[in-house]
């Protein structure tokens, strides 16, 4: 039975290069996007690539009544969720700066989508999830939000300060070991990856790694075996700090 795996802000960067990696694996992707037409251009694009079981869900993840109905979408043409990977981010602040020259604003605005928003579509498809034999759930996290790496002043994680991005991927990992521990005694794994310092449009081009290298580690945490780990943050490298 083919896996059915739905990715938030699929449409580009890594979310896209995660979609086209599982759909090369033989899932059926749920491409989803917030936009409309740029998911409509994704999906033929994947198509290109030879990723032909690939269907779109319009989601914008936050907006509680477009979660709702993509997940009753998907209840009805689908019947269940095995993978669910939370891409779908934003980080608004340009460059690092102190804490004490935020914006709250864009603090409110980044929880909205980063953490609010991955909240609220994993809720949703819990229902779905749990019909799946072996259901995992990847969310995307970053090193910037570990605080074992923060904490370290001899590291370029204790000064890229960013108070919205980092604290809400702080915020993405309790909330992996919050659900990890609910559902620690049953099928469903629930983990949290870095995909690192990435050439995307977040980073404004500036990352290090391509899209489809920085996928490798959700992708493998969204097909793991039935002994994999849950309740744990990894990069491409192995486990990282909380």
């Amino acid at each position: 039975m083919k896996r059915i795996a739905l990715v938030t802000g699929a449409n580009k960067g890594i979310g896209f290069a995660v979609a086209q990696g599982l759909g090369e694996l033989g899932h059926t992707v749920l491409l989803g996007a917030r936009d409309v037409g740029r998911g409509e251009q994704a999906r033929n694009a994947l198509r290109d690539t030879g990723v032909d079981d690939v269907h779109l869900v319009a989601i914008d993840v936050a907006d509680d009544a477009s979660v709702a109905d993509a997940a009753h979408r998907i209840d009805l043409e689908f019947g269940r969720l095995d993978t669910l990977v939370n891409n779908a981010g934003v980080k608004l602040e340009f460059h690092p700066a102190p804490p004490s020259q935020a914006s709250m604003e864009e603090v409110r605005a980044t929880y909205a989508t980063n953490v609010f928003g991955t909240m609220s579509v994993t809720l949703a498809m819990l229902p779905l999830l749990r019909r799946s034999e072996a259901g995992r759930i990847v969310n995307l996290s970053s090193g910037l939000g570990s605080l074992g790496l923060a904490a370290d002043t001899s590291t370029v994680y204790a000064t890229k300060c960013m108070l919205g991005y980092n604290t809400s991927k702080t915020a993405i990992n309790a909330v992996t070991l919050q659900f990890a521990n609910e559902l620690r005694a049953g099928p469903i794994k629930v983990n949290a990856a870095d995909p690192g310092y990435t050439n995307t449009d977040m980073t404004h081009r500036d990352g290090a790694r391509t899209a489809s290298q920085a996928a490798r580690v959700a992708i493998r945490l969204a097909t793991l075996p039935d002994d994999g780990p849950t309740g744990a943050f990894f990069d491409n490298a192995g486990p990282l700090p909380w």
